[in-house]
């Protein structure tokens, strides 16, 4: 027995070691998700939050009052563009957003609520929250602004995409840092005991010289009586950052696809830029904005203004200036296609109050065959 109580006893140092925590890191990818939702789902909450907000009725208090709401500020702890902002980033990753009127007319985003759809009737929300306040009635459909975005939930999107390009991140990450980790070892002689202060001492000493190597471009480890350091140079072959960076343009690529964005805009490739931004603003932001538009227009105005031309109407962010389209703007009114006033309508400019700005005017250069006085020949 004697033979066997040697190789039990010296197994037994293994009880403690095996409990030792072997100090690594792990790669995090939670932030590829988060990446995709800055760049693409902000984008459109940025370009949105830019548009101008013109509203057209005789009511002048009503006028002013929702020009200062949508342009301005919409409640008293949010301005207009961070509400904007706010509101599209939970249309399109949520797929839906509600706002409350409030009674002193304010705009608020709530965070949570139930919604109750019926096929004949107004559908209702109750268990209403905004920023932890609850509200206690039920709300009519007439009564808030509600939007969905007509699209599967983007957040279901994300993250189904995430749960592949997320691991084929993380491995690739954990490739990456395997290839180059410093992999080091730590003999210990059972001189000291098998105790709990002996493993304390060698878990102590084993945290300080892994921190020391990690946080420190020179460091000397101090080597105690039973105990050595010895690093292992890893033979793996390194992988390029440039395959990394194709794993994560690839997980943007697709969210941005969903969302209708051109891949140009989302890398600031320079090349036909004027196209790509006129189809982001085409199939892009131009939905957006008529949804937004129909939906509050028909929460603060009624069928017979609406039909009157009453409403609020939004200008998006231009891709252009109006310098750059000084000559199609010249077109335009030279050739009697349109009114000064219209165009300037069109350009996101207000009206001027001049009746000869509401008149048709046609160079001279515009006239119809008939009209050419004949020059030479038969006549002379």
């Amino acid at each position: 027995m004697g033979f066997l109580d040697d190789v039990f006893k010296r197994n037994s140092e293994l009880d403690w070691m095996y409990d030792l925590e072997l100090l690594g890191e792990k790669s995090d990818q939670v932030y590829l998700k988060n990446l995709a939702i800055q760049i693409c789902i902000n984008k459109i909450a940025s370009t949105i939050s830019q548009s101008k907000f013109e509203v057209t009725t005789d009511d002048e208090e009503n006028r002013n009052g929702l020009i200062y709401l949508l342009n301005h500020r919409a409640n008293k702890n949010m301005n207009a563009t961070r509400f904007w902002q706010r509101f599209i980033y939970k249309l399109v990753y949520d797929n839906e957003v509600l706002v409350i009127v409030t009674d002193d007319e304010e705009l608020l985003i709530a965070d949570e609520f139930e919604q109750t759809e019926y096929a004949l009737f107004e559908d209702t929300f109750k268990n209403v929250i905004a920023k932890n306040y609850e509200y206690k009635r039920t709300f009519r459909m007439s009564e808030v602004i509600y939007l969905d975005y007509a699209n599967e939930k983007m957040s279901g999107i994300i993250d189904g995409l995430f749960e592949n390009y997320g691991e084929l991140f993380g491995r690739m990450i954990a490739h990456q840092m395997h290839a180059n980790q410093i992999r080091a070892t730590l003999p210990i002689k059972m001189i000291a005991g098998k105790g709990d202060d002996a493993k304390e001492k060698a878990q102590s000493y084993l945290n300080k010289i892994t921190e020391s190597f990690r946080n420190n471009a020179f460091a000397v480890a101090p080597l105690q009586d039973g105990m050595d350091y010895k690093e292992h140079s890893g033979n793996s072959k390194t992988q390029s950052v440039e395959e990394i960076n194709k794993a994560t343009n690839g997980f943007v690529d697709k969210v941005a696809m969903a969302l209708s964005i051109p891949k140009s805009l989302i890398y600031g490739d320079m090349a036909d830029t004027k196209e790509a931004s006129k189809n982001y603003m085409r199939f892009c932001i131009n939905p957006l904005v008529k949804q937004i538009k129909d939906e509050f227009n028909s929460t603060f105005f009624e069928k017979t203004e609406i039909l009157n031309g009453d409403g609020i109407d939004i200008r998006p962010l231009s891709i252009e200036s109006i310098f750059e389209r000084a000559e199609a703007i010249d077109k335009l009114i030279s050739s009697g296609a349109f009114t000064p006033n219209e165009v300037r309508k069109e350009a996101g400019k207000d009206k001027v109050d001049d009746p000869k700005m509401d008149e048709f005017y046609m160079t001279k250069n515009y006239q119809q065959v008939n009209e050419m006085t004949s020059r030479g020949g038969e006549n002379e």
